[in-house]
């Protein structure tokens, strides 16, 4: 099994959300079922100091984020049917036919990938657009953007090109379910990585299905 996996570039994000909308149109999915979601990650606040000027360290950044695919799922640990599977290209996937739409693979995951639609009546989520990979073309999410925020690929050649790093707010931490995913931080997780964890939050959570 060669494993294959998402790169994630924060610096080009603009919070579009094309690859969320492509997603929903490419798989026909119902308005309450979401593959891929946008996060909007901001914080900061502004002071006036004594002389009545005013300083900020306000920040905001977008985080794209579907299945990663994890080298750990927690998905499959808990599926007690073996609906949940791995494919020959390391991408975790639903067996429809064997899928119960008990909801243990969506109660585990970290990342909220799995969904149960009950109007299929079982669970689905993002296969990295496997029939797609099949014919050699990326997945629909990759092709949309309109940055290139996205890249999909092997993850060896993912982490010869990027990096390793898989850890940035509001994503869980990368020990839980060793996702298969790369990001590129954004600058100001660079300059103040310590007001970013201590200030931020997901400003959009209405938004997010």
């Amino acid at each position: 099994m060669e494993q294959h996996g998402f790169h994630f570039d924060t610096k080009r994000c603009t919070g579009c959300k094309t690859c969320m909308l492509s997603c929903k149109d490419y798989h026909d999915l119902d308005p309450s079922v979401s593959f891929r979601q946008v996060y909007e990650f901001a914080g900061g606040e502004w002071v006036q100091d004594q002389d009545g000027l005013w300083r900020q360290d306000c920040f905001a950044f977008y985080v794209s984020s579907a299945c990663n695919h994890c080298s750990s799922p927690a998905c499959m640990e808990v599926c007690p049917t073996g609906a949940m599977h791995k494919n020959e290209r390391g991408l975790v996937c639903v067996d429809d036919h064997r899928c119960i739409g008990c909801g243990y693979c969506a109660l585990s995951c970290p990342y909220h990938a799995p969904r149960v639609d009950r109007s299929v009546g079982h669970s689905v989520k993002c296969d990295g657009c496997s029939d797609r990979v099949d014919q050699g073309l990326a997945p629909i999410c990759v092709e949309a953007c309109p940055l290139r925020a996205l890249d999909f690929g092997l993850m060896v050649d993912m982490r010869k090109r990027y990096g390793a790093l898989a850890d940035l707010p509001p994503l869980p931490d990368s020990g839980q379910t060793a996702p298969n995913l790369t990001i590129t931080l954004p600058i100001c997780m660079e300059k103040n990585k310590e007001t970013v964890l201590a200030q931020g939050f997901v400003r959009n959570k209405r938004e997010i299905v």
